[in-house]
């Protein structure tokens, strides 16, 4: 996917429609638009690409469920060996770098940790995802569904679970050892401390995720406890997006939770759980202030994308520019680490 259009001497109709998607996701434009492209690439791939080409040809592609007269269009222009102009045009407008900065953590990154399907509040399949993430360049990409407590995410039971562990070894089976997604979740941290899946289901994953997601403005004490016995939950592997914020974005802004900072990054450091820096612009989490004292405190990163959708892959853009302002060694970022050495640190 890094590949520039211009430079691209043709294009696969089917390969076009994703890009397109990509970008539009990239550059964080309308959900419909995108949906729209991935739409019509699901429409034309079951076919043979003569079937395609008469179709252009004819004309009747928008006869097609899920082809309108947008992405007819990119179709016909791939059929016809030249760059599609919406994907010229999306190049030029989103490609590139995300953020300033950061290029030599981002070259490091060898996989990301915090990623969504739509087996919960994700908009893609897994295969999409992980596809897209090797199209990227990743070694890895953990899958990290949401746990059965948030409903208003599809939390996954440990029964649906169960069925998606089975699809990402098919999704393995299939890529034949390029390229690894890794089993995952991302836990819901209870109130208590406690972490919203059985011991059973979380020893069967490959890498876990904890994060709080309900009653942000519990009392600060109270938040500090249950931070500090979920980190050191001995399941736990990263602590994440920390505060909860929303600085930006559709959903609006949100204050940080309130905690005691030192205490939760010390029993991270004591524990080994990485502390997330999320790279979704809306969130910025932890900030700046409690990402140096985490720093300071030695505590090992994990820089991730928190993803709902191909395209949001690669805000790790954000994450990586903030690390290295931050001065924050690569060594301690663990999604910079070989596979073997990030499952021995996840499952010791």
């Amino acid at each position: 996917m890094a590949e520039d259009a211009e430079a691209q001497a043709a294009w696969h109709p089917v390969a076009a429609l994703r890009r397109i998607a990509f970008l539009l996701e990239r550059g964080r434009e309308d959900t419909y638009k995108v949906k729209a492209f991935r739409a019509a690439a699901a429409a034309i791939l079951p076919l043979g690409d003569d079937e395609v080409r008469r179709r252009a040809a004819a004309g009747t592609l928008t006869e097609l469920s899920g082809v309108g007269a947008s992405s007819a269009r990119v179709i016909e222009q791939a059929v016809a060996g030249t760059v599609p102009e919406r994907l010229a045009g999306l190049e030029q407008q989103h490609a590139g770098p995300l953020a300033s900065g950061g290029e030599q953590l981002r070259a490091a990154l060898r996989g990301d940790l915090h990623s969504h399907s739509d087996w919960s509040d994700g908009g893609s399949p897994i295969e999409e995802m992980a596809f897209t993430a090797l199209e990227l360049g990743h070694e890895y990409l953990v899958l990290t569904d949401h746990s059965p407590r948030l409903k208003v995410a599809r939390g996954l039971s440990a029964e649906r679970l169960t069925r998606q562990l089975g699809v990402v070894d098919a999704v393995n089976e299939h890529l034949d050892g390029s390229f690894r997604l890794l089993k995952g979740i991302e836990v819901d941290i209870l109130d208590d401390g406690s972490l919203d899946q059985s011991d059973e289901m979380l020893a069967r994953l490959e890498l876990r995720v904890a994060s709080v997601h309900s009653k942000l403005a519990m009392d600060r004490e109270q938040m500090t406890r249950r931070m500090v016995a979920a980190v050191r939950h001995p399941r736990s592997n990263v602590l994440g997006h920390c505060t909860g914020r929303l600085v930006t974005g559709a959903r609006g802004t949100r204050a940080q939770s309130a905690f005691d900072a030192e205490a939760v990054f010390t029993a991270c450091r004591e524990e080994g759980v990485a502390v997330e820096i999320n790279a979704r612009p809306e969130r910025r989490d932890p900030p700046t202030a409690l990402l140096e004292l985490a720093r300071d405190l030695g505590c090992l990163f994990s820089i991730d994308s928190d993803a709902h959708a191909p395209g949001q892959l690669d805000f790790l853009d954000h994450g990586c520019a903030r690390a290295q302002q931050a001065g924050i060694e690569a060594d301690r970022i663990v999604n910079t680490w070989s596979i073997e050495r990030l499952l021995g640190w996840a499952n010791r």
